[in-house]
């Protein structure tokens, strides 16, 4: 890494008959403290002019200018304080150039997009890479830029964005570990398809249904045994958490750095009064037709948005405190409502959807309860899908994108444990195609996410030690999807096991 940056600093009053020269020669230890030897920060340039000290402060990985032109202020404040009473008012770098090497060359570029940022716009003259060099030029930076450490922020921007172009999909951190036996399927067609002719399913909008009585009974079939083969004998305790996540669960989760373009927004009206909505409702009074151009502009900005992945909306109840022993490992679970994703084009049938249903399982604790409660729900089920489902499928290890962008791929210890990363479920759904050419459904997963959250919400243990946790969201679509793609909508096809947990067939809905 190489750093060089041209910076002025604006003092209280004008430095006359002051040796500027002296005090910075002095300032050597000060800029490489920290710092291998002769690995620190340098001065290249100095002069004086009137109430301004300009700089040209270079250096490699150590002490980089823009956290050194701050110890350069507390030290001419100090010196200068006590014997002139000057001080320093302002710091600004004029030009600040940075060069340093990658990984990976990028793929594509995407430094247009650092030029559509309004907080980068007017200070980003260029960036350009060379194979591996990645080369930045910028301008008139204020103090508060240097001092929020934007600069380090960027330089970590950028390298994510390289490894993202380099990341592409599940497929390049997957690895088979269990396949079950092949299953003769009841049939081959669209379970979607054939429910909705059947009047089990009804489409409401973009990835929204209405599940009828019979899917209903088998979605809360499906339910009973989550309930009774899994999150009783595992010992999880029932929570609710909220629906609605705001902007801070999402900073501490990790998930706003990217997930705009699939959350559904959450608007608060700007006020309640009957006066201010009046136009809306006389529009809608006189045309029958909700006026959105006039709504827009009586709403605030977001505060987060709906549900994204149901487990985040937990962890404020654990933000800051400290665990004892005798709850670890802590395990709950909620069923309490829906969430939603912007599927975008990806919607297809009840497997992908924008807002489903799904049961959510959390644990935390130590390292090694984490990997055994997970090592128990993947047991469980192996027992719901093998002995009372009687599905075809398989079980995959992957790592999730935001685990891949940190490094964490597929890590394996010793004896052969999956440490940080996912297990993948995945289903055979007869009507795509061959078993060998077909895409199967990835229907449930259980993840282990190392110390993602309990870093991120600054949870602690009674011992001082490291808290990992993991999570599964049972997603009751997926699990409908798989189950009658091969069993069908016979009921005389469908395993005994299951059978004798559904009960009475509900009553079904006519229409003329």
């Amino acid at each position: 890494m190489k750093f060089s940056m041209d910076c002025e600093l604006t003092m209280s009053k004008k430095l006359e008959g002051i040796n500027i020269e002296l005090l910075l020669n002095k300032s050597f230890d000060l800029l490489n403290k920290g710092a291998p030897p002769g690995a620190g920060a340098s001065i290249k340039k100095s002069r004086v002019s009137g109430d301004k000290v300009f700089l040209t402060i270079e250096s490699g990985r150590f002490v980089r200018p823009h956290d050194a032109v701050f110890r350069l202020k507390n030290f001419l404040s100090q010196h200068l304080g006590k014997e002139h009473h000057i001080g320093v008012k302002e710091i600004n770098a004029s030009h600040y150039e940075i060069e340093f090497e990658l990984d990976k060359e990028p793929l594509k570029d995407f430094s247009l997009t650092f030029q559509t940022i309004p907080l980068l716009k007017e200070h980003m003259r260029s960036m350009d890479f060379k194979e591996k060099t990645c080369h930045m030029h910028m301008i008139n930076l204020s103090e508060e830029f240097l001092k929020n450490n934007y600069v380090d922020r960027m330089i970590s921007l950028i390298i994510d964005k390289i490894n993202a172009q380099h990341y592409e999909g599940k497929a390049e951190h997957w690895e088979l570990m269990w396949a079950s036996p092949e299953k003769k399927n009841a049939w081959n067609k669209d379970p979607t398809v054939e429910m909705e002719k059947a009047n089990w399913i009804m489409h409401r909008g973009r990835g929204q249904w209405i599940f009828g009585p019979m899917a209903t009974r088998i979605l809360k079939t499906f339910e009973s045994i989550v309930m009774e083969e899994l999150v009783t004998p595992a010992g999880f305790s029932e929570m609710v958490f909220p629906k609605a996540e705001t902007w801070d669960i999402w900073k501490k989760s990790g998930h706003a750095k990217s997930i705009y373009g699939e959350i559904y927004y959450l608007c608060q009206p700007k006020t309640r009064d009957k006066e201010y909505w009046e136009d809306v409702i006389d529009t809608y009074k006189i045309t029958g037709e909700v006026p959105l151009h006039l709504i827009k502009d009586k709403i605030k900005e977001p505060i987060g948005g709906i549900t994204y992945a149901q487990c985040p909306a937990f962890w404020p109840f654990l933000d800051g405190r400290t665990i004892a022993d005798e709850s670890l490992p802590l395990k709950v679970f909620d069923r309490s409502g829906t969430s939603m994703r912007y599927e975008s084009g990806g919607i297809h049938g009840i497997e992908r959807v924008d807002e489903f249903h799904r049961i959510e399982l959390v644990w935390s604790g130590y390292p090694e309860q984490v990997r055994e409660v997970r090592k128990k729900i993947v047991d469980c089920y192996k027992h719901i899908f093998n002995d009372i489902l009687d599905l075809e499928w398989r079980m995959a290890w992957v790592t999730p994108w935001f685990m891949a962008q940190e490094g964490l791929v597929g890590v394996k210890d010793e004896s052969e444990k999956r440490d940080i990363g996912t297990i993948d479920f995945e289903s055979y759904l007869p009507y795509r195609g061959t078993r060998k050419e077909s895409e199967w459904l990835e229907f449930q997963n259980a993840s282990n996410n190392g110390d993602k959250y309990t870093k991120g919400f600054n949870v602690k243990s009674q011992k001082g030690t490291e808290l990992w946790s993991g999570c599964t969201g049972i997603g009751m679509e997926r699990w409908l999807a798989t189950f009658t793609a091969q069993k069908g909508l016979d009921m005389e096809k469908w395993p005994k096991e299951f059978l004798k947990r559904f009960g009475e067939i509900p009553t079904e809905i006519k229409f003329l």
